[in-house]
């Protein structure tokens, strides 16, 4: 059995001490604020399975430091409006991760959604679902 210095727990923990999470209700308030675009961060298999929130820019975890830098072969010109940004998960594990990878990285204004789109369904916030 492999012994860790440092558990994902602990990550996760870290991470949101850094950075700026919203609650659900907050994020599904901002649902029309053409200030904000929303970033799912789940696997596309969630996303057919749960849906997503309405008119999210949906971007692989493992893609998404690549999507940002403009100096990256795989940049996305989605990440250069300069609105907020505010990314989810499934639980907002993976989303406080990327959110603190990418504050590190001096991209912004992002944050994440607390409790992930689980919550935001909870809020009574609106599920676009994929076919």
């Amino acid at each position: 059995m492999t012994t860790l210095t440092l558990s994902s727990d602990e990550l996760v923990r870290r991470a949101k001490a850094r950075i700026e999470s919203l609650t659900a209700e907050d994020a599904v308030a901002l649902l029309d604020d053409p200030g904000t675009r929303f970033v799912d961060l789940r696997d596309v298999r969630e996303l057919q399975r749960e849906g997503t929130v309405p008119g999210a820019l949906h971007c692989p975890r493992g893609m998404l430091e690549f999507w940002v830098d403009p100096d990256s072969p795989y940049h996305k010109e989605a990440f250069d409006t300069g609105q907020r940004f505010v990314l989810f998960c499934a639980l907002g594990h993976r989303s406080a991760l990327a959110t603190q990878q990418l504050v590190e990285m001096g991209f912004g204004p992002v944050c994440d959604i607390e409790g992930g789109f689980k919550a935001w369904r909870e809020a009574g916030g609106a599920v676009d679902k994929k076919d």
